[in-house]
């Protein structure tokens, strides 16, 4: 496995193409509500994304699916856990949860980042899981550091999904990212401390835990891309893009 190690121009570069995703997703995130469709999310994150001069990273990727990605944007609702495709027929409504992932390719680099939001009233078992899981993720980005390594991520990620009784998925992880959307090293949600990859400076990856409210096996749908809990149970997930730095880490989005 071949980690690249970027030097300072070229996290700058990640971190405007970071930069440029959050936005997006920001926007995105305040014109959430009952009665979008998840189509709609793509339409805006196409636009918004060609407005800040990106294209969407996700848009014809291909990957472990049939195709190509059709869309420009990942919609996961509810017990969608992660890599949902946009559809008309999918109508968010009162009281679901939704993830809307983006990445943005801008002047030859990614930035990936994701986030949860709740839609109108939610149930408190609902909010709690929204708010472990990017409890999570930030759990995982305090563990990062040069000399520490990918097991501890994970560690650190499970304690407190452990502590809450949530599941987390480990099928699908954080990646290595930069002038790729897809790099190594994997980043494992699921580990324990000491083991794995050690960190170094300059590396770059994503991190984003999926937390469910039940079993953390997962199914894919037919369409070859969509992944949901096996029981059907709902699921959150919060990513960002981070920098291992000298003295510890970054976030780029």
């Amino acid at each position: 496995m071949s980690v690249t190690i970027y030097g300072p121009r070229e996290i700058a570069a990640i971190e405007r193409a970071g930069a440029a995703a959050a936005a997006t997703l920001a926007y995105v995130g305040g014109r959430l509500r009952a009665g979008v469709t998840t189509a709609e999310i793509d339409g805006w994150v196409r636009e918004d994304t060609a407005r800040r001069g990106g294209r969407p990273s996700q848009l014809g990727y291909r990957g472990a699916g049939p195709g190509p990605f059709p869309a420009s944007v990942c919609t996961s609702r509810n017990e969608v856990v992660c890599h949902g495709v946009p559809r008309a027929d999918v109508v968010l409504q009162d009281g679901d949860i939704v993830n809307v992932d983006v990445t943005t390719e801008l002047d030859g680099f990614h930035g990936d980042t994701s986030a949860t939001f709740c839609i109108g009233a939610v149930s408190e078992t609902a909010r709690q899981l929204v708010t472990t899981t990017r409890a999570a993720r930030d759990a995982g980005i305090a563990a990062v550091r040069p000399g520490a390594r990918i097991g501890d991520i994970g560690a650190a990620i499970v304690e407190v999904a452990r502590r809450a009784g949530y599941g987390v998925v480990s099928d699908f992880g954080g990646h290595g990212i930069g002038r790729h959307m897809h790099e190594p090293p994997h980043i494992a949600h699921v580990g324990r401390p000491g083991t794995g990859l050690r960190l170094r400076a300059g590396m770059v990856f994503t991190i984003e835990p999926m937390l469910t409210l039940g079993t953390a096996e997962v199914e894919v749908l037919g369409d070859g891309w969509t992944v949901v809990t096996a029981d059907r149970k709902w699921s959150a997930q919060f990513e960002h893009t981070v920098c291992v730095t000298e003295d510890g880490a970054r976030v780029l989005t």
